[in-house]
């Protein structure tokens, strides 16, 4: 079942990979087709993450054409085969199938492999911003083993999977200090957590807060070289530090959130936390929007790591500001 569509759309394309600002280009393409399991949406909102520049360059073992935008919103378009459990009209927001088709979610139309219904009260740009950051904090967490009333220290308040990892760890009863600049320092105490500055004599501080050392290390910054550090902070025990932001070149022992065995993707959390979302209990700050036209800009905004918040293209309106 599905409502009339343009045979054609336009999306974010590449078809070799390389430097993002090389490689990606707006395209005319066919509007795809939902399969089994999948959904088809008129895009909303697509949030930009660092994964999508790691996309363009390779990442992920799967040859061009590819898209990228790996966290959507928007309204269901049409349904494939198998699929009960929404409709076409339904809001929903979700993960693309970004390696089953030759766009993504920067596109007028995505096909989705994960999506969930939009609560009531919850803005779909704001939805949007939710999806990876809640899966990876929460994953990260779980296979941490974090519980209520222990502390955990996540470097990297201010990134936008730390700023999730800091609420879901404070919801979940723990105690929870971060690193963090000045951007985000102010929401971060006022949601709970204790801040400190990065830097020389990080170490210190956080065990001087903690009143020793705290029980887990979770590190969510764009930045290398910090790893033996957040060894030192939790007592010299790699097991108890995790990264998905830094793999450990060094052999430490750190653990690493997309490597580790049996790992499964943490999906089935999106419709709590876009719930409390809807509540104005968790949030995922969105900094700027933007056309699909003007995605250059989106795009070295957040490869210069100065985003300071979630930013999102908005393929089928003009920019906006938020």
């Amino acid at each position: 079942m599905s409502n009339p569509s343009p045979a054609k759309m336009t999306a974010l394309c590449l078809r070799s990979y390389g430097e993002p600002a090389d490689v990606l280009r707006l395209e005319e393409v066919a509007v795809p087709q939902p399969g089994k399991g999948r959904i088809r949406v008129r895009v909303h909102a697509c949030a930009l993450n660092p994964a999508d520049w790691a996309l363009c360059r390779g990442f992920f073992p799967a040859p061009p054409p590819r898209g990228i935008g790996l966290d959507v919103s928007g309204t269901v378009d049409a349904v494939g085969e198998s699929v009960t459990k929404v409709g076409v009209g339904d809001l929903v927001f979700g993960a693309p199938d970004f390696m089953g088709y030759a766009t993504a979610g920067a596109a007028e139309y995505a096909i989705m492999a994960v999506f969930v219904p939009v609560p009531h009260g919850l803005d779909l740009a704001k939805a949007a911003a939710l999806p990876m950051a809640v899966e990876t904090a929460v994953r990260s967490i779980d296979l941490l083993g974090l519980t209520s009333g222990q502390t955990i220290f996540v470097n990297g308040g201010g990134t936008m999977t730390g700023f999730a990892a800091v609420q879901i760890a404070l919801l979940r009863g723990a105690r929870v200090i971060t690193a963090a600049g000045e951007t985000f320092a102010g929401r971060l105490r006022d949601l709970g957590a204790k801040v400190t500055p990065y830097g020389d004599g990080m170490v210190k501080r956080v065990r001087d807060i903690a009143g020793g050392a705290p029980d887990f290390a979770l590190h969510t910054a764009q930045v290398t070289g910090v790893l033996p550090d957040l060894v030192k902070i939790v007592d010299g025990d790699p097991r108890r530090v995790m990264s998905f932001a830094d793999f450990d070149q060094e052999g430490l022992g750190v653990r690493t959130t997309g490597r580790e065995k049996g790992v499964v993707l943490r999906y089935d959390a999106l419709g709590h936390y876009a719930q409390l979302a809807a509540e104005g209990r968790f949030i995922i700050p969105v900094a700027r929007t933007f056309g699909l036209q003007d995605w250059r800009e989106a795009a070295e905004i957040s490869m210069s790591k100065r985003a300071h918040g979630k930013l999102l293209l908005l393929p089928n309106r003009a920019a906006a500001a938020t």
